[in-house]
Protein backbone atom coordinates (compact mmCIF):
# COMPACT_ATOMS: atom_id res chain seq x y z
CA UNK A 1 0.00 0.00 0.00
CA UNK A 2 3.10 1.88 0.67
CA UNK A 3 3.85 2.06 -2.98
CA UNK A 4 0.43 2.96 -4.11
CA UNK A 5 0.04 5.96 -1.37
CA UNK A 6 3.27 7.44 -3.04
CA UNK A 7 2.10 7.10 -6.42
CA UNK A 8 -1.09 9.24 -5.68
CA UNK A 9 1.22 11.84 -3.69
CA UNK A 10 3.76 11.97 -6.28
CA UNK A 11 0.69 12.66 -9.10
CA UNK A 12 -0.78 15.64 -6.93
CA UNK A 13 2.88 17.02 -5.85
CA UNK A 14 5.74 15.44 -8.08
CA UNK A 15 7.93 17.94 -6.38
CA UNK A 16 8.04 16.44 -2.98
CA UNK A 17 10.48 13.51 -1.86
CA UNK A 18 7.36 11.38 0.30
CA UNK A 19 9.49 9.11 0.75
CA UNK A 20 12.27 11.30 3.18
CA UNK A 21 9.59 14.02 4.05
CA UNK A 22 7.94 13.65 7.25
CA UNK A 23 6.80 16.63 8.22
CA UNK A 24 5.01 17.33 5.23
CA UNK A 25 2.37 19.53 7.46
CA UNK A 26 4.64 20.81 9.74
CA UNK A 27 6.98 22.43 7.03
CA UNK A 28 4.22 23.53 5.11
CA UNK A 29 5.13 21.48 2.59
CA UNK A 30 1.54 20.24 1.97
CA UNK A 31 -1.12 22.81 1.27
CA UNK A 32 -4.72 22.84 2.22
CA UNK A 33 -5.28 22.65 -2.07
CA UNK A 34 -2.95 19.27 -1.59
CA UNK A 35 -4.77 18.52 1.32
CA UNK A 36 -8.22 18.15 -0.37
CA UNK A 37 -6.80 16.64 -3.43
CA UNK A 38 -5.34 14.06 -1.19
CA UNK A 39 -8.07 13.18 0.31
CA UNK A 40 -10.36 12.63 -2.48
CA UNK A 41 -7.86 10.42 -4.66
CA UNK A 42 -7.96 8.15 -1.15
CA UNK A 43 -11.22 8.32 -0.48
CA UNK A 44 -11.97 6.92 -4.19
CA UNK A 45 -8.97 4.32 -3.88
CA UNK A 46 -9.44 3.10 -0.88
CA UNK A 47 -13.09 3.02 -0.49
CA UNK A 48 -12.96 5.23 2.39
CA UNK A 49 -14.56 7.99 3.60
CA UNK A 50 -11.95 10.41 5.29
CA UNK A 51 -14.07 12.91 7.60
CA UNK A 52 -12.69 16.57 9.04
CA UNK A 53 -12.17 14.75 12.58
CA UNK A 54 -9.52 12.85 10.59
CA UNK A 55 -7.61 16.11 9.24
CA UNK A 56 -5.54 16.64 11.63
CA UNK A 57 -1.64 17.13 10.73
CA UNK A 58 -0.96 14.06 12.65
CA UNK A 59 -2.84 11.92 9.91
CA UNK A 60 -0.74 13.54 7.06
CA UNK A 61 2.88 14.90 8.19
CA UNK A 62 4.68 11.51 6.09
CA UNK A 63 3.57 8.53 4.27
CA UNK A 64 3.17 6.33 7.24
CA UNK A 65 0.72 8.49 8.93
CA UNK A 66 -1.65 8.23 6.04
CA UNK A 67 -1.15 4.33 5.38
CA UNK A 68 -1.72 4.04 8.93
CA UNK A 69 -5.52 6.41 8.26
CA UNK A 70 -6.06 4.53 5.60
CA UNK A 71 -6.09 0.94 7.38
CA UNK A 72 -7.83 2.37 10.73
CA UNK A 73 -10.85 4.08 8.54
CA UNK A 74 -11.00 0.56 6.15
CA UNK A 75 -11.10 -1.21 9.27
CA UNK A 76 -13.89 0.67 10.62
CA UNK A 77 -16.01 0.05 7.64
CA UNK A 78 -16.15 -3.93 8.64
Amino acid sequence: MNERVIEILEDIRPDVDFEAENKLIDDDILDSFDIIAIVQEFNEEYDININPDDLEAENFNDVKSMVKLIHKLQEEDF
